[in-house]
């Protein structure tokens, strides 16, 4: 066994990892506590053009770029520090990896998704019964995910943290 520390990539990958998990943390943050609270005031009709509007627009380049992105920074995090897989650092990388890919991307394409197709086919003169209940129900979807991003980011923090204690890990020699 030898000591090598972490290289410099293997840092500045993680920290990539880090901080895109850490922004998204703060998007669904901030739309759970200050969006969908501005929004449970509006009249039925109100709500569907802003929430219609809300979906519509969050459909862009830098949007994706950090939705899809953290997922890819972590797992290109994990392939740069293989060498390090016995490290309590990797492990919960991994975790916050897997974490963050199934209860946020998976999760948003089978339960926020179909909520926003429901809710962007709705015409404000004439909504749904149910329309007040669906928005219940993506407020407490989209409240599940500010906890899963944040734990992915905690997590994530973890790993650097764990990381810090132990800056020149053992490695399998060559044999």
């Amino acid at each position: 066994m030898q000591n090598r520390p972490y290289t410099l990539l293997e840092n500045t990958s993680l920290a990539l990892a880090i901080l895109m998990f850490g922004i998204m943390a703060g998007f669904f943050w901030t739309y759970t506590f200050n969006v969908n609270l501005a929004t449970a005031q509006l009249d039925g009709a109100t709500y569907a053009r802003v929430q219609s509007l809300f979906n519509v627009n969050v459909r862009h380049a830098m949007f994706f770029s950090f939705f899809f992105g953290s997922a890819i920074a972590a797992v290109l995090a994990l392939v740069l520090n293989y060498r390090h897989y016995r490290s309590p650092s990797f492990w919960l990388l991994a975790s916050a990896t897997v974490l963050y890919i199934l209860g946020i991307i998976v999760f948003t394409k089978f339960i926020n998704l179909p909520l926003n197709y429901y809710t962007e086919s709705w015409n404000p003169e004439q909504l749904p019964s149910d329309w007040s209940a669906t928005r219940a129900s993506w407020n407490e979807a989209n409240a599940g995910r500010v906890i899963i991003s944040a734990l992915a980011f905690v997590l994530s923090l973890a790993a650097l943290l764990v990381r810090s204690l132990n800056p020149c890990p053992k490695l399998q020699a060559n044999t």
